[in-house]
């Protein structure tokens, strides 16, 4: 193994021994290179001549570039051209940083990592399986989840899926079958995925529900489990319901004991509508989380970025940087949450209708970008998904006769018409 990961392995496992018990074998062979290449470019920073960076300058020293690319981009072209660090801008880490108090106010006064940027919320998620997830190892999820998880996760690193069921039969979140699950098996590393609003059902937990979830995950670390706690939080901020938790569940296992580490992948992909822009962050927290442990953490993760990206797109982060020092940010983020609220409401609304009941039902559904219906017995979900786009022209998406809907991507004035649709065809599918 490489002297740097040994020294950063050494750190870790003085700082907190059950996080190095956490890490994949990657993740413990992994580093950031601090020599070689980027060490003597590091060394050689503000020389006079500076051959050692493979870009190219003007004679200026200005980053060189088409004119046909800079007329079109009103930054300064060292915030768009040269490469950005592995581990992203020390401007943008320390703003998101910034907003993730903002933005979850019950983490004042709790220390976390300085955010690692990864490209968007995708590579997040590959990234901490690289340091995470082992061949074989179990990855707990609720029964409804995101689908490339199965690609960045089983097909990329070996992991299997295993599932609790999401909702209990009054309409909440189950958590026996979330305890059940995270204790099946000896004692030993767990590894679960959170993520809320859940994509695909559009479900929030209640505050009473975030509280038994996080007390789960304590008592099952109390017995001597160790657990990587990963919170997929795409879509962070879309909550439309009074009672639902507007924070991450992160916030609260970030101190809840030595034996869980509590990561959160996010960015402003869904949050601030920029899903091209491709920066995501990865941000850690352990109940009595040093500064030394943190940095230990970060230079693996930048290490990983590096070895499979390099970095994120300088001008992606150049651009969110000047979004989020914009006086009107907050303003304009309010007003297309309002147009997501209205959409949301509108689905509420056209629900009311009892003669859907006849076709589907709804699952519970309080936020984030989509909503799902379940199909009565006797309809099948591929043969609707045709019909729709053949004689109705709606798309939707069929996961096993439930119906992912993404609201977000339909005006107020089009969703009861869409839900007409949709039960239309389920008859002529019936027929």
């Amino acid at each position: 193994m490489n002297p740097q990961a040994l020294e950063l392995n050494q750190i870790v496992q003085s700082e907190n021994p059950a996080i190095y018990e956490m890490l994949s074998q990657r993740g413990k062979a992994i580093f950031f290179p601090k020599k070689g290449i980027l060490g003597q470019t590091a060394d050689a920073k503000g020389t006079k001549i500076n051959a050692t960076i493979g870009a190219a300058v003007e004679d200026d020293n200005s980053p060189m570039r088409l004119e046909a690319i800079a007329s079109k981009i009103n930054l300064d072209p060292s915030l768009v051209f040269p490469y950005a660090p592995s581990f992203g801008r020390p401007d943008i880490r320390a703003k998101w940083k910034n907003m993730l108090y903002k933005k979850n106010p019950s983490l004042d006064g709790t220390e976390v990592s300085l955010p690692v940027v990864t490209n968007a919320l995708t590579h997040g998620a590959s990234m901490v399986g690289y340091m995470f997830v082992d061949e074989g190892e179990e990855v707990i999820a609720p029964s409804l989840f995101w689908g490339n998880y199965n690609l960045i996760l089983n097909h990329a690193y070996g992991s299997k899926i295993g599932t609790f069921k999401l909702f209990n039969n009054s309409g909440g979140f189950d958590i026996d079958a979330f305890k059940a699950k995270l204790n099946e098996g000896g004692i030993g590393k767990k590894i679960v995925m959170l993520n809320f609003p859940n994509n695909p059902s559009g479900y929030s937990p209640t505050f009473a529900e975030v509280d038994a979830i996080v007390d789960a995950i304590k008592e099952s670390a109390e017995k001597g489990n160790k657990i990587v706690a990963i919170n997929d939080d795409a879509y962070f901020g879309l909550v439309y319901e009074e009672g639902v938790a507007t924070e991450s569940v992160f916030t609260k296992l970030a101190t809840i004991h030595e034996n869980v580490l509590a990561i959160k992948i996010d960015g402003p992909t869904k949050e601030d509508y920029v899903w091209g822009f491709r920066v995501g962050f990865i941000t850690y927290a352990v109940k009595g989380g040093t500064p030394a442990l943190y940095s230990a953490l970060e230079s693996k993760t930048a290490g990983a970025v590096r070895g499979n990206i390099s970095n994120a797109s300088n001008l992606s982060q150049s651009l969110l940087i000047q979004a989020f020092d914009n006086t009107d940010y907050d303003k304009q983020k309010a007003a297309k949450y309002e147009i997501m609220k209205k959409r949301f409401d509108a689905v509420k609304e056209a629900l009311k209708d009892g003669k859907y009941s006849d076709c589907f039902t709804a699952l519970p559904y309080n936020s984030g970008y989509f909503m799902c219906i379940k199909l009565a017995e006797g309809i099948d979900g591929e043969a609707l998904r045709k019909t729709l786009i053949e004689k109705y022209s709606i798309g939707i998406i069929n996961l096993n006769n439930i119906i992912r809907i993404a609201f977000s991507g339909v005006s107020a004035g089009e969703i009861k018409m869409m839900f007409d649709g949709i039960y239309n065809a389920c008859n002529d599918v019936k027929e």
